[in-house]
């Protein structure tokens, strides 16, 4: 366990290799660009905005084709494409390929033209069949919407609001204007939307019929045609007819486009790469011919990264111890079977300065702990084999990916272990298969005990573990004290702690409670009781008077003391946390056993064996789907809540290494 040393690196270099070495640092992506020389009157920073902001949108512009490509020639991937990771060009294909970017960027603008031009026709298209249903009540007139009559007739086009008749219509102009005599209406089509009509009528009575009209909510149409509205129709079917034509012509482009998606990814790469180099360009201190850039670098790479520099490049490199008030980025390093419970920790936190990584001593208790939660050896064996398999078909997949994957592995193979243990094979299969289908119970034996059987033994084991759990991240808060010469802190908040908690288990032991429920009395000798009596003593006393040593006020300080007393209702809540093992374990277990007790109730017959295999099957996979995730969630909260509680409180920032962050592609190495 532990976070690698960082060392603070200075270079200073000539202004005219500022381009090789910063692409030096990027390919190496070993340090942390972390300015701290300020401007002056010989250093200047230049503004490289612009020039990053254009980078940073050719990328996305690229990005967007891509993500149209991916509509119009999907790319075929298999349902564990996912897990593959980016793929690993070599140096010439990638220098061959960024060669032409100016042909691939024309490339990435025409697919999003033609993506814009086919919204455009959709669009269109939209517009007119709204236009030919709002025409369709209209069809059966015979003449333009806008004929304007004869030298004395006039025609008024609109529409009534409701179903109207003829009579309806003549009686209000009739009301209206009864003047009114050389006019006639004829209803085109009619329905509970409305009544589409047409009245011819002498010109100078066209104004007072209309009027009338209006009064009973005659309207003028919105859309008025040129055309016979059946003519205007049939045009506009036509024009959809060429636009969807049209629209089929760009996606076949677009399909045919498809060929250039591999390298359109390299150029979005590229460009987001050189939007990153032009990020940390602004903020180097430059002056007319020197530059000069500085970060953080682990211990384990400064040399390797300070000989690259200075062996190609006229620079000085200068490499420094941190100053005792600098707070360095967090990078951890561990075994490979530690590394995989990493995202554990650093969704919890990283270590803060003086803190120690504990995610080696974390990541046995992490998988000891699932593997009891899910406990059935076939589930383990399921687990442990998908994941190894994913690991080694998928090589290239992500870190963050690939860590998950191996913590899933172990801790199938402790759910193998225990299910051992225990005897669970998805939950009782043997016994119910031998008995329904074999006419003869087998049954293999759990080399410890079944927990169904006795679940007040696993849960005083349960307790047990949760006991050293908790112990030992209270040891490793009084291993920090030492390692930084608390050695007051260490005495007084770790082992007084230790002493009262181990006196009051020693007196707890013998009780008819504990015996009731691990169903054995246990005696001490009685030199065994007194020494249980005289730590639980001392250890209140020395809280009782230690707890508030800082404050000298004497009433205080007690009183800060029995608070701190109160504590031990904490310590019974987090040992009572770890029944969940008990909870889980017995879950896994009944849920396998009733699935098991559903299949078989068909019987040995023909439909009796299909029953219990489409059970067995449907019922196994919730099973292990849903114990799975509680295991998860729940062996998470037992570090987060019961073990770092005890001494760890975390907020370190991520070393964030100055380096080549890709989107598709990793770029070999000459």
């Amino acid at each position: 366990m532990a976070v690698l040393q960082m060392q603070r690196i200075s270079i200073c270099a000539l202004k005219k290799n500022r381009k090789a070495i910063l692409e030096k640092l990027q390919s190496m992506g070993v340090m942390e660009v972390s300015q701290f020389l300020e401007e002056d009157e010989d250093f200047r920073r230049m503004d490289t905005a612009n020039a990053r902001s254009s980078f940073e949108k050719a990328a996305a512009s690229v990005d967007r084709a891509l993500d149209i490509l991916q509509i119009y020639a999907p790319e075929k991937k298999s349902m564990l494409s996912s897990l593959a990771g980016k793929d690993l060009v070599d140096q010439e294909s990638y220098r061959q390929i960024i060669g032409d970017k100016e042909s691939l960027l024309r490339t990435a603008n025409q697919i999003q033209s033609l993506d814009r031009e086919r919204a455009e026709q959709k669009s269109e298209i939209l517009k007119l069949e709204n236009s030919i249903e709002s025409l369709a009540p209209w069809l059966p007139l015979e003449v333009p919407m806008d004929y304007e009559g004869t030298t004395h007739t006039e025609m008024l086009l609109g529409t009534m609001s409701g179903e109207c008749s003829l009579e309806q219509i003549y009686s209000a102009v009739a009301e209206k204007a009864p003047e009114a005599q050389g006019f006639e209406a004829h209803i085109i089509s009619a329905g509970q939307e409305g009544t589409y009509l047409t009245v011819f009528c002498l010109r100078e009575e066209a104004r007072q019929i209309e009027e009338a009209l209006r009064g009973r909510g005659f309207a003028r149409p919105s859309q008025v045609l040129q055309q016979v509205p059946a003519a205007a129709k049939s045009e506009m079917e036509a024009e959809i007819r060429r636009r969807e034509s049209k629209i089929d012509e760009i996606e076949q482009q677009l399909t045919g486009l498809g060929v250039s998606r591999d390298s359109l990814k390299l150029l979005a790469d590229y460009y987001r790469v050189r939007a990153d180099k032009y990020e940390v360009l602004g903020t180097l201190p430059q002056s007319e011919r020197t530059f000069f850039i500085s970060g953080y670098v682990p211990v384990k790479y400064a040399d390797k990264l300070k000989n690259a520099l200075e062996s190609r490049y006229d620079c000085v490199v200068d490499v420094e111890e941190l100053k005792e008030d600098e707070e360095a980025p967090v990078l951890l390093h561990n075994n490979s079977f530690s590394e995989s419970a990493e995202g554990i920790l650093e969704s919890y936190g990283l270590p803060a300065k003086g803190e120690i990584d504990p995610t080696a001593i974390m990541s046995v208790f992490y998988v000891f702990l699932f593997g009891l939660m899910l406990s059935d050896a076939a589930y383990g064996a399921i687990v442990s084999i998908a994941c190894g398999a994913a690991l080694k078909k998928f090589p290239r997949m992500g870190a963050g990916m690939k860590k998950s994957l191996k913590l899933f592995f172990w801790c199938g193979l402790s759910t193998l272990f225990w299910g051992i243990m225990f005897g669970g094979y998805f939950g009782d299969v043997v016994n119910v298969v031998s008995r329904t289908f074999l006419g003869n119970e087998v049954e293999i034996p759990a080399l410890w005990f079944i927990p169904l059987n006795d679940p007040m033994k696993l849960l005083i084991y349960s307790m047990l573990f949760g006991l050293i759990h908790l112990f030992t991240g209270l040891g490793i808060k009084g291993y920090m004290c030492i390692k930084d010469n608390r050695y007051l802190d260490f005495f007084c908040d770790v082992v007084l702690w230790f002493l009262f908690l181990i006196g009051l288990i020693i007196m707890f032991l013998p009780t008819d409670i504990f015996a009731s429920v691990a169903g054995a009395k246990i005696v001490f000798p009685e030199f065994v009781n007194l020494l249980g009596k005289g730590f639980a003593i001392a250890g209140v006393v020395g809280i009782l008077l230690m707890s508030g040593r800082e404050n000298k006020n004497f009433g205080l300080r007690i009183a800060l003391g029995a608070y701190d007393l109160y504590n031990v209702t904490g310590w019974l809540s987090d040992v009572l946390s770890y029944s969940r093992l008990l909870a889980l374990g017995l879950a896994t277990g009944v849920i396998a056993q009733v699935v098991n007790q559903m299949g078989s109730m068909g019987g040995n017959g023909i439909f009796g064996v299909i029953l219990f295999i489409v059970v067995f099957i449907v019922g196994h996979t919730l099973n292990l789907a849903i114990n799975l995730l509680g295991a998860y969630v729940h062996t998470n909260r037992l570090q987060y809540v019961e073990f770092f509680g005890k001494f760890y409180e975390g907020g370190g920032r991520m070393f964030n290494p100055f380096k080549e962050n890709t989107k598709y592609a990793d770029i070999k190495e000459d």
